[in-house]
């Protein structure tokens, strides 16, 4: 099984004719080669196209200002806007996220311009693949056409995904559009995205050749989370349910839970059985750059560590205490706040602390969650403040799930920039999340005992001993191997038979709500997901008042209802659009 490869260097070559994207609209990439249609017009012209088309999905070097800004994982727009993390590092460092945090960003803010002309060229890309498959007249089989448009229709579809749960009404522009700057924002392109979606899951195969292609089941399982976010419970529910049954990953692995929880973010373990759909990251590859390693997440390093940089995406304390559990391994869904977790905010890495080692706890916490005196992966115990830039400013814990290991950091991590990169792939979809999908589209259909079957599949596997994190037996030599003393009292436990019954539908779906915090915690999904439940304006506001009391960063945020669900319109995009004083595209409610 080969893996797919997406150099942007080859790009160069790659993307001479986009002529049709003008520079004065919101597709403004310059084009950068010189290649004819004819060229282009061929089998080997149009998978070069659509190698370009994956290579975006990364958002770095394809218009955004900084890799970070929009990275694939929406660290800034998903975990740090939905109270998963802070900003982390200062106060002044990177302030356009600051006002993320919070919810008092506008139109102007540079990185909401940043992500729509990373995911705009990734559209682009798209759509000059579908231009051009219908011009290739030799060399090429009719079902490699198909798979070539089925393959572009889904990076589309999940490109404008990313569009719709961010800005919420965008500009559908296609492979037939003449003028994108024209087009208007005001019709609702979730039947777009459907069809897309739809197309690639009847058109593609069920395995690929190449790992990083994309296969039916990935474009199921995304045509499923597309009903969900659409309200489309039943419909949601039968395609969740083919992808349970039958669903494969594109090497031919039936999807299924990793053994290890940690294992989905272990360079050496990608592309297994969990993996439904990922951004495919590669260190080292010969080029003496980090452009095809994860550098989305360069920043998200403990600060003045064996990471070097920079101390942001640091966990919030209410992340941190979501963790903790009851006597009989249950989650504290309505008084995880009520008590707050011990750390050592205020207490210098000289001087002792020891964690609290009474505390029922949630395991997947020290996969999420660096934390003092635990161990750090193979790095050695988390020393607190020695690696925090600003406790006093962000709190006392570290990034977990984006590090690589020491024992390994020669292969999976590049060391050719001021910060690190990294080869471990990000996880759009994986099957955990597509379980606690159907999990919610069964509650939500009335099937009680099947939602919690569902969550209960996910709660199992973080239960499991070998998905713990142990103390070292040396801790002096801490790749010199573990113990098998538990670093926490690690308490967790599936939920009794008739659980979810007795709870109802609605203590059913904030179960099912909460389990999605805890397992997908900083993968992007949280402000999302409270948004599309029309929670947000409740949870994060409790959110901001709980956190505030303890670090300043989020002092003074207000998650504002009808407004903050969205994210505004760029006003770059807006200016770029405007025609005799009039734009083309209209700017969502509460930014005017």
């Amino acid at each position: 099984m080969k893996k797919l490869r997406f150099s942007k260097i080859a790009l160069v070559v790659a993307f001479g004719l986009l002529s049709y994207a003008c520079q004065d609209s919101f597709l403004d990439k310059p084009a950068l080669g010189a290649l004819s249609d004819a060229q282009l017009s061929t089998k080997a012209g149009v998978d070069g196209l659509l190698v370009g088309a994956y290579a975006a999905l990364d958002g770095n070097g394809v218009g955004a200002a900084s890799a970070w800004d929009a990275a694939a994982d929406n660290w800034i727009y998903g975990s740090i806007a939905g109270g998963d993390a802070k900003k982390g590092s200062d106060g002044a460092d990177q302030p356009g996220i600051n006002s993320i945090m919070i919810y008092s960003h506008g139109p102007s803010n540079g990185f909401f311009n940043s992500k729509w002309k990373a995911v705009y060229e990734g559209i682009n890309r798209a759509n000059t693949v579908l231009k051009f498959v219908p011009l290739v007249t030799s060399g090429i089989t009719d079902a490699e056409k198909v798979s070539f448009t089925a393959q572009a229709r889904f990076l589309r579809g999940h490109y404008y995904f990313e569009l719709k749960k961010m800005f919420n009404m965008v500009p559908w522009v296609d492979e037939t559009t003449v003028d994108p700057a024209m087009v208007t924002n005001d019709t609702d392109i979730w039947p777009n995205i459907e069809a897309d979606f739809k197309f690639a899951m009847d058109n593609l195969p069920a395995t690929q050749t190449d790992v990083g292609r994309v296969n039916k089941w990935a474009a199921a399982a995304y045509l499923g989370k597309t009903y969900l976010y659409e309200k489309k419970f039943a419909d949601a529910k039968t395609v969740f349910d083919q992808v349970i049954s039958s669903g494969v990953t594109s090497n031919g692995l039936k999807y299924d839970l990793l053994p290890k929880y940690q294992d989905n973010f272990d360079a050496a373990q990608k592309n297994l059985a969990e993996s439904v759909f990922a951004v495919q990251m590669a260190a080292n590859d010969g080029t003496n750059t980090i452009d095809n390693a994860n550098t989305g997440g360069m920043l998200n390093f403990p600060y003045n560590s064996p990471f070097r940089c920079c101390g942001f995406y640091q966990p919030s304390l209410d992340l941190a205490n979501s963790f903790q559990t009851d006597a009989n391994g249950l989650p504290l869904i309505d008084s995880y706040n009520n008590t707050t977790l011990k750390n050592d905010m205020g207490v210098k890495s000289d001087a002792a602390f020891t964690p609290d080692a009474a505390a029922p706890l949630d395991p997947r916490i020290d996969w999420t969650v660096g934390r003092r005196g635990i161990p750090f992966l193979d790095w050695g115990n988390h020393p607190g403040q020695a690696w925090i830039r600003d406790q006093g400013y962000a709190g006392p814990y570290s990034p977990k799930k984006n590090m690589y290991y020491q024992a390994t950091q020669d292969k999976y991590s590049d060391q050719h920039s001021w910060a690190p990169g990294t080869a471990i792939n990000v996880q759009i979809i994986r099957f955990a999340d597509v379980l606690l999908m159907a999990a919610e589209a069964e509650a939500q259909s009335g099937s009680l005992e099947k939602a919690q079957e569902y969550v209960n599949k996910v709660r199992a596997r973080a239960a499991k001993p070998e998905s713990w994190v142990y103390t070292y037996a040396d801790p002096t030599k801490p790749m010199g191997g573990y113990t098998t003393t538990p670093a926490s009292n690690y308490k967790i436990a599936e939920y009794p038979a008739g659980s979810f019954a007795a709870k109802g539908k609605d203590g059913a779906l904030k179960a099912i709500y909460f389990e999605r915090k805890v397992e997908l915690a900083m993968e992007g999904h949280r402000f999302f997901d409270l948004s599309r439940w029309g929670i947000a304006e409740q949870a994060l506001n409790a959110y901001v008042a709980f956190e505030s009391k303890i670090t300043p960063d989020v002092s003074g945020g207000k998650f504002i209802k009808n407004r903050n669900e969205y994210f505004p319109i760029p006003q770059t995009q807006i200016d770029l659009s405007t025609r005799n004083g009039v734009s083309s595209l209209k700017q969502n409610p509460g930014y005017q």
